[in-house]
């Protein structure tokens, strides 16, 4: 079942043309087995089914490559229906986010000043249960000269070279440290409730992800209000994911070990600014796939039925009626 190679990039050039090539070992792909219910003599078939499907719908102009396909049969436990909608719902979120998603050149120089800054980090290497740890920094952009929709074109960049060259993470999942030190006011009013939900929506019904853990540290005193409006758009499995540690580590370290975190986080795994680096060449290695992913995206004029909107998928309406923030 599985072919494995020390070279990374190597491997990732096998993808690009399209044949999928296993890099999980024997106990990864029992655990793909038990939890996600892939069958790997039944794989080549299920990429198919959805391959087939995809040509035949006229509003969508999707990537055909087994591994993009395979990412998101995974990540919706290789139910062919749910994938069906992710993938739909993806390509939709795309073409409705054009902010996020257009102009994703790293060597453009906004978005290399942000790449610079280390807002968004995947750390090396995996966890003790084998899950990719990601660290976000909110606190390290002036929020004056850096839009949030900069920041989150930024971000997403990485994520989606992430889940192009990391397998592993389609079955561990990933684990997410939120580090709040340095916000402000400002930054906090940035988050619109608008903005959080077109988050959320994007994150929960469009990615292939399998989010393990929340964490949040060096939380402000505003936080709560803001994290509260964030957890409203939230399905009730992640909310009960979400740890809020404050200002102690320690509790941090009894969920992500030292070993996966940074130096400047009392951890042992490589520094920002190495991690940085890291994922500014990764991207710049990326460049092309990354420019010419802007192709893939749906015509709402093409889709059979009624056209999918803005204001359908993001809007606040009723939102807000649950919430309280006191």
């Amino acid at each position: 079942d599985c072919t494995f190679s020390g070279d990374r990039v190597a491997l990732v050039a096998v993808k690009m043309v399209g044949e999928y090539v296993c890099t999980l070992s024997e106990e990864l792909l029992q655990r793909a087995k038990e939890e996600i219910n892939e069958v790997p003599e039944r794989r080549a078939d299920d990429i198919e089914h959805i391959r087939d499907w995809l040509k035949h719908q006229p509003h969508i102009t999707a990537r055909l490559d087994d591994w993009t396909i395979l990412r998101f049969l995974r990540g919706c436990k290789f139910s062919l229906q749910r994938t069906k909608e992710k993938l739909d719902m993806f390509y939709t979120c795309k073409t409705l986010c054009p902010e996020w998603y257009k102009n994703r050149d790293p060597q453009d120089k906004k978005i290399r000043a942000i790449l610079e800054l280390g807002v968004m980090l995947p750390l090396p290497g995996h966890d003790h249960l084998g899950r990719k740890v990601i660290l976000g920094r909110w606190g390290v952009y002036d929020p004056q000269q850096v839009s949030v929709d900069d920041m989150n074109r930024a971000s997403l960049m990485i994520s989606d070279i992430l889940a192009e060259e990391d397998e592993q993470t389609t079955i561990t999942g990933s684990v997410f440290v939120g580090d709040s030190e340095g916000m402000t006011m400002a930054h906090i009013a940035s988050f619109t409730p608008s903005l959080m939900k077109k988050s959320m929506v994007l994150w929960q019904e469009g990615y292939p992800m399998r989010p393990k853990g929340l964490h949040y540290i060096n939380t402000p005193a505003a936080f709560d209000t803001v994290f509260n409006i964030f957890k409203s758009f939230m399905k009730e499995k992640m909310r009960k994911r979400v740890h809020i540690h404050g200002t102690d580590m320690e509790s941090l370290y009894r969920h992500v070990p030292k070993s996966v975190l940074p130096v400047e986080y009392g951890g042992t795994n490589g520094t920002i600014e190495e991690i940085t680096k890291y994922w500014i060449e990764r991207l710049d290695a990326r460049r092309d796939w990354l420019l010419e992913d802007e192709k893939y995206v749906v015509d709402e004029s093409k889709r059979p039925g009624k056209a999918k909107t803005s204001a359908e998928l993001f809007g606040l309406e009723g939102s807000f009626r649950k919430l309280n923030v006191d």
